[in-house]
């Protein structure tokens, strides 16, 4: 817990220390019109007279921290805080309701077993917002003397009370006299009906009683201040250097909309540049510049220049604060009706037009100006015209793979959302690898050769084109089986042509032949058993790697790849909406598996003839997807898939909101009254 400590004795102490009589010091007390910290410790010490007591203190209470606002008897400069103190503290915590509380007071050198010589008094006081406590040391361990001393003590309390209410009043007196000095400068300013005489009163009557050297007065017009009265001046030009200053340091005040003091506080937080030149060139001078404000608008600025001896006190800036905002409305309607007739004219044409949109009749002037600003912008401002339609995404072009022979599957590579290539396609981009190979051999790569990478991408390029394997055991035991009975046939033909038997040899040839054939279909079969691409695309169906080790019969569907190219959407377009739709028009579809992704299309036919669909006639029309790199990933990501549907918007120009609105509204109306 942190403590704040007085370490000087007060010059209010010090005059009570001075008195003779208790009452004199109480009636002291009670006349009191120092400072707050001069008025506790002179109250200590007379407290101290009454009980007695030989040390007193008075602390106030903070959410972390108890501050120590003064102490009796006075600590010199630069000392510690006393050990009497440090326990007035600890003690302090105990005090929790408005009770006194008296507790004893063990000297430290006292021994452990001893009766505590000295108690300690804590008083609550309470005052206004101030919460604090009063403590006192007793040199007594007689309970009845302690007693009684607690019971002097609250009847002092109340001065602190006193003391508070004897300031609320000094500083009711102060606010009184500032209102009588407003009261009369404007006294003095109603006196006259033109401006120039007002603002000449003004200035003259706050010199007089401000003592002010110089003080003048000027009105905003357009965003520059200009200067229409200065004390005890009747004529001067905007051609004066003086002047000039004197309009440049009133647009200081004016641009920070504060009251500007020079020479300024070193905590001051607004900037003094012209106030300071003018000072210096024409001075030296204390100055003040307080701003006019109506309708919390600064509409002129009052400064006042007198003797850099005498700078502004807080009080007479308050003063001359509550001076200008008594006097400012006076002088902004004088400044306003004391102009040239065609002034006036603008300004009346100007009250009138803010009458209509004035703070009179809010409500309605409002609902008329939205209303009005309504229709405006739905007959003037365009927006597109769009058709909404329902689509189903269709493939134009489809490759059925089946299976070439009856045989067992071995591997299967894809699935359907994978991109596959035909053979074609892998030996070109086999061929591009190999020349950006040979270009990457020629830079500078500290010796790393780079073949394996390059062999390790060919790899995977040649892989998208076998789309899975059939298993070829069994083809190799019969090509083995037919290879063998060759070559018995092939001795027998040796056998018989070396015996001279010629049918025999001819029927030999013959059957070699004919296992010739029979291992040319095997190795055909064992060719046709890896399953390549026929077109690049995307797989569409082919869940076949659970079917892994199963018997395939010919023309089993296995495979089927579309091209990316050849998704279409099939738009059904409403009937009330066909006339609109041109056949090349264009627009933006979203699928219900995707909202927030949008797909360009254009369409390219529109079939003549209505289809009804879900009690509804529609119009079907065909439309390409433009943009490939959307459709691949929503293939791969299979959000985008052959029968998907969604909402589609067909461009067709730009129409007035207002027709937009209430287009099917004026149709409908138009079918039911037939016109």
């Amino acid at each position: 817990m942190a403590v704040n400590s007085p370490t000087t004795p007060t010059p209010a102490s010090t005059a009570v220390a001075r008195t003779v009589s208790l009452s004199d010091a109480i009636h002291q007390l009670v006349q009191f019109d120092g400072p707050p910290e001069a008025f506790l410790g002179a109250m200590l010490q007379v407290q101290c007279k009454i009980m007695p007591a030989e040390s007193a203190a008075i602390l106030r209470r903070s959410p972390d921290r108890m501050d120590v606002l003064a102490v009796y008897p006075p600590l010199p400069q630069g000392a510690t805080a006393p050990v009497w103190l440090a326990k007035v503290v600890e003690a302090s915590v105990e005090v929790k309701t408005n009770e006194p509380l008296v507790l004893p007071y063990r000297e430290a050198t006292a021994l452990y077993e001893a009766a505590p010589s000295k108690h300690m008094i804590l008083l609550p006081l309470r005052s206004g917002a101030f919460t604090g406590l009063a403590a006192f040391i007793v040199n007594s361990s007689n309970q009845m003397v302690v007693a009684r001393a607690r019971e002097r003590l609250e009847l002092t309390v109340g001065l602190v009370n006193v003391y508070e209410t004897r300031q609320s009043l000094v500083r009711r007196n102060v606010d009184i006299e500032r209102l009588r000095q407003s009261m009369e400068v404007l006294a003095s300013l109603n006196e006259h009906s033109r401006m120039r005489a007002a603002g000449m009163a003004l200035v003259n009557e706050v010199a007089s009683r401000w003592q002010g050297e110089r003080v003048s007065l000027g009105f905003l017009q357009g965003r520059y201040v200009k200067l229409v009265a200065m004390s005890h001046t009747e004529k001067f030009t905007r051609k004066m250097k003086l002047v000039q200053d004197i309009e440049s340091t009133m647009e200081e005040c004016l641009d920070q909309d504060v009251e500007i003091v020079y020479p300024a506080s070193t905590r001051a937080s607004y900037v003094s540049r012209a106030a300071a030149d003018l000072s210096n060139r024409h001075g030296p001078t204390a100055i003040l510049s307080l701003p006019l404000r109506r309708d919390g608008k600064v509409v002129a600025v009052l400064t006042i220049e007198r003797a850099v001896n005498k700078p502004f006190t807080l009080d007479e800036v308050e003063t001359l604060r509550l001076m200008c905002d008594l006097c400012s409305a006076r002088l902004a309607e004088l400044h306003e009706s004391d102009r040239w007739f065609g002034v006036k004219i603008a300004r009346t044409a100007r009250k009138g037009l803010a009458f209509v949109v004035g703070s009179e009749h809010t409500w309605i002037k409002l609902l008329v100006l939205a209303i009005v600003g309504f229709l405006a912008f739905a007959i003037f401002v365009k927006g597109s015209d769009r058709v909404d339609a329902t689509f189903t995404i269709e493939a134009t072009e489809k490759h059925v793979i089946t299976a070439p022979f009856t045989a067992k599957l071995d591997t299967v590579n894809f699935e359907p959302g994978d991109w596959v290539l035909t053979r074609a396609s892998v030996l070109r981009v086999e061929s591009a690898l190999s020349m950006s190979g040979q270009a990457l051999t020629l830079m500078p790569f500290a010796g790393l050769s780079l073949d394996p990478y390059l062999n390790r991408m060919k790899e995977d390029v040649r892989s998208r084109s076998i789309l899975a394997t059939l298993d070829t055991t069994e083809l190799s035991l019969r090509r083995a089986n037919l290879t063998a009975e060759k070559s018995s046939y092939r001795i027998e033909a040796d056998e018989a042509l070396r015996d001279g038997k010629k049918a025999a040899e001819q029927i030999a040839l013959a059957k070699v032949e004919k296992m010739d054939a029979q291992i040319a279909l095997i190795d055909y079969q064992v060719k046709q058993a890896v399953i390549h691409a026929s077109i690049d695309g995307i797989v569409l169906t082919g869940e076949l790697k659970r079917q892994v080790g199963t018997v395939v019969e010919p023309k089993t569907q296995l495979f089927e790849i579309a091209p990316l190219t050849s998704l279409r959407a099939e738009l059904a377009i409403p009937e009330d909406r066909i006339a609109d739709v041109m056949p090349n028009a264009g627009g933006e579809l979203s699928l219900a598996a995707r909202p927030g992704t949008y797909l360009p299309f254009q369409l390219v036919k529109v079939h003549p003839v209505a289809l009804v669909v879900d009690q509804q006639n529609v119009f079907k029309a065909e439309a390409t997807l433009n943009d490939t790199e959307v459709l691949r990933e929503g293939i791969q990501n299979e959000w985008l898939k052959i029968g998907s549907k969604g909402v589609a918007r067909i461009d067709v120009g730009e129409r007035a909101y207002g027709y937009l609105w209430t287009r099917n509204l004026v149709n409908w109306i138009r079918m039911k009254l037939w016109f």
